[in-house]
Formats: structure tokens, sequence, C-alpha cells
């Protein structure tokens, strides 16, 4: 579906010093100095994932997702879409694409976001009838009806993103592209956004990219997590797998029915980092042990009663990456 191959972006930045005349010398000599935002990232994304791609400001993030679409030619390497490149077959290319970036909105400012709509299908040149088939399936999963009459600019920060939503779907596209499509919403419309993107990929097979600074979003959303940094890509795989390589600890809560009994020569490959009356928190690295080795060790210090694991908090995972 996406296939990404060696891609490398290099912006030439003009280099001069602190003074007026370094200034100008720089200006009249053309000197200048390379800055690679993307070097030499590889990854492919089959039909109906749905992959978080994160890293901090300036990682690369929002060059790879231009790239990907076509806005920007990467300096060396290659992307395709479908088997087509997005730069060389973008009429083609564009089809398949819905793109939403979330400090940018795809409609237009004073018109009713249903005028933004008529003029988005007239340039896919999308059949009326399809159009008006669309519009209603997505009405339905989007609820616009409550605001597709009004203004653009007089919508709600939720509001607005529903509707670059539904824009970016009205040429029913198999492919999603999204760029910080949370960004300023409050938990409500972050809820009901969530809920949206997973409908899309779930009910309606749509492939999904997301780009996002919110942690809660590539927990509640993705299945794959890749992470760039310094515009190299640092890993590429599940969010598991993610916390077990960077190995911070799983802590495990376990309740007795009655006081434990810890035998004083014990010496496991876990810690016990609280202990109180019937219940006590040990703390785990489980690429070193697994959670069930834990509880048959401790299932004989007493009977026990309820267990609760906690896996390592996603932002403090994602911060030892960066």
């Amino acid at each position: 579906m996406i296939e990404v191959q060696h891609l490398t972006k290099s912006f030439r930045i003009p280099v001069s010093g602190k003074g007026r005349w370094d200034k100008i010398h720089a200006l009249l000599t053309g000197k200048h100095e390379e800055k690679k935002a993307v070097h030499d990232i590889s990854f492919q994304v089959d039909r109906g994932e749905f992959v978080g791609y994160i890293g901090p400001n300036g990682a690369g993030k929002s060059t790879t997702i231009k790239m990907l679409t076509g806005i920007l030619h990467p300096s060396s390497g290659a992307v395709l879409i479908d088997g087509r490149s997005p730069h060389r077959a973008r009429r083609q290319v564009v089809r398949k694409l819905g793109v939403v970036f979330g400090q940018r909105s795809q409609l237009w400012w004073d018109l009713p976001v249903k005028d933004s709509f008529d003029i988005l299908a007239a340039m896919y040149n999308i059949d009326p009838v399809q159009k008006r088939r669309t519009l209603s399936e997505l009405s339905e999963l989007l609820q616009l009806d409550e605001f597709i009459r009004t203004p653009v600019r007089k919508l709600s920060l939720g509001q607005r993103m529903r509707g670059d939503l539904a824009a970016a779907m009205l040429h029913n596209p198999d492919i999603l592209f999204l760029d910080e499509p949370t960004i300023g919403l409050d938990i409500v419309a972050k809820k009901a956004i969530r809920s949206l993107l997973k409908s899309l990929n779930r009910d309606l097979g749509k492939t999904i990219l997301l780009t996002t600074h919110d942690m809660d979003d590539i927990e509640q959303l993705c299945e794959r997590v890749m992470v760039i940094n310094r515009g190299q890509l640092a890993y590429d795989g599940t969010i598991d797998g993610l916390r077990e390589r960077i190995g911070l600890p799983t802590l495990i809560k376990i309740s007795f029915a009655e006081p434990m009994h810890i035998p004083p020569d014990w010496s496991g490959g876990f810690t016990i980092v609280e202990r109180n009356g019937t219940s006590m928190t040990v703390q785990c690295n489980r690429k070193n042990i697994q959670a069930m080795e834990v509880l048959r060790q401790i299932e004989q210090w007493g009977t026990i009663e309820d267990v609760h694991m906690e896996e390592p908090d996603f932002e403090e995972v994602i911060h030892r990456i960066y």
C-alpha cells in the first residue's frame, strides 16, 4: 500500500554571521549549509493498518508526510503509493489520499461547510449522485448536520476537525494521512475524534498514518508505532515491543486473603516496592522475567485474592527514546 525506500530530504540553509557585513557577505557568496530533515528511512504500511508516526518537534514527521503526499520532493529515495510515485503520477495518487493537518484547515474560512464540500467535490470531479451518497454516510458518521450550513469561522475546534475529516473523505480515499488531528481539542472532542478514527479504520477499512504528540492517541488507536528522531527511524513495531525494548519496570499490585509469609531466604527476579498487611506492590523488568513467573513465586506466600498490573507510562517510554 505505502512503500518508503531510503527516503532522504535535505534543505539548504544560508550561513551568516552575527554582524551586518557577515550577513551581506553570506548573501553575495551564496554560502550555505545542508540540513537533513529526514535521513535514509524505509518502511512499508499494508492495507488496513493504523500506524502511529511519532517524534519530538523537528524530528521530521511533517516533512515525511509532505513527501508521502507529493507536496515535497525527496532529495533521494522513493515513495510508492499502490505502486505509483506521488511525485510522478500525482493526479492518480492524490485520488487515493486524504490528508488532514490539524493546524491548517482545507475548508474555506468564510463559507458554510457545505459550500467547501461543493468546491472540493468539483475539484475531484465527483459524480453528484456519489457526492450525495458519500455526504449522507459522512453526515451520519461525523454528525455534520448540526453545523454543515455554518461558516467555518464560527465552528468550534472539534466541529472544524470533523469537517476537515469529512473533506478528506469526500472522494473516498483508501489512505488517510493525519497530522496532529486532536491538537487543541478538549477531552470530550478528543474522545469523539478517536472514536471516529477507529470506525474509519475498523468499519471502512481505511489505512491510516497518524502523527501526534498526544500519547493517548497512539495507545488507544494504533496497532503499530514508528518513532522518528533527528530524521532517522529509531523504532518500528508494537507498543508492547517498545516498552520491552526500553526495559521500564512493570508494577504488579497483589492482594492476599490473609497476611502473606515471605521466606527469609527469598531472592527472585523482581523487587518488592511496598508491603502493607495483606497487600504488596512489586516491580519487574519483563525483559528478564515474565509476569506469570512473578505470580507463580508470589502465590507460594499466601492465597492471592486480586492482581492489578500497571504497564510503564507510554510518555515515559517515548521520553527514554528521545
